[in-house]
């Protein structure tokens, strides 16, 4: 009897591991739609969906071992994320799917949401007044109107795979749509800067690199709050408030 691994659990979802299976549970619906839909879509590999029974999703493990962990040092080589960077240029050039995307907002709403933010993170006395200003200034630079894309919406560092240098499966597509590709592009090097030119070098197209690092600013001062609500620690090493620190 395989044993049941808890991946992530928190009051919004919950991924379970049993043997090559996992099993997605999450009581919005319209999420685990998103994520069959942008699969079957998506034309980067990924997981196999072996049975949906709602509120459950179960899905086939893929080959490889993740690129990275947030917090972590990458064991994985320039090749294997530079692969990465051309699998994520695929999938933007890719037709767009025909819904919005959970996270698209414009820049005013970003801007009405990022000051929300900031003033809750040092009313609060969770991050030092200078820490957040400065970062909210770096994050200017992602309010912009951009040019939408096929987007993973959430391309953290563990969700893509790799195998001999080539990219074997990207897993979590919950909040896929149409977006910034530059988001994507910062999500997956969050906290892993140093491989920003592999990843740009496999993209094989010149980005604004101001845009992306103005996006882990971004990013990174919208998660805090939410990260510590779900049981998440912000605050480890090599995590967002450390991404935060390096912007000083």
């Amino acid at each position: 009897m395989d044993e049941v691994e808890v991946v992530v659990a928190h009051s919004e979802r919950a991924t379970l591991r049993v043997g090559e299976v996992f099993l997605k549970v999450d009581a919005d619906q319209a999420r685990i739609d998103v994520e069959v839909e942008a699969m079957s879509r998506a034309p980067v590999p990924t997981p196999k969906v072996l049975w949906r029974k709602p509120p459950v999703l179960a899905i086939a493990a893929v080959p490889g071992t993740v690129l990275g962990r947030l917090g972590e040092p990458s064991t994985a080589s320039p090749a294997a994320w530079a692969a990465a960077g051309a699998a994520i240029r695929k999938l933007h050039e890719a037709p767009l799917p025909p819904w919005a995307g959970r996270r698209r907002r414009g820049p005013d709403e970003l801007v009405a949401e990022l000051d929300g933010e900031c003033e809750s993170l040092v009313t609060n006395g969770v991050l030092p007044a200078d820490l957040v200003i400065r970062n909210r200034r770096v994050a200017e630079a992602a309010l912009r109107s951009w040019t939408p894309a096929f987007t993973h919406g959430d391309l953290q560092v563990d969700h893509v795979f790799v195998h001999d240098d080539e990219v074997t499966g990207i897993i979590d597509w919950s909040e896929a749509g149409r977006g910034d590709a530059l988001f994507d592009l910062a999500t997956l090097t969050l906290g892993h800067p140093e491989h920003l030119d592999d990843v740009i070098a496999g993209y094989g197209v010149d980005v604004d690199l101001d845009v992306v690092r103005a996006w882990w600013s971004l990013r990174s001062l919208l998660g805090v709050r939410w990260l510590v609500e779900h049981g998440f620690d912000p605050f480890a090493p090599g995590c967002e408030v450390d991404v935060l620190k390096s912007r000083m």
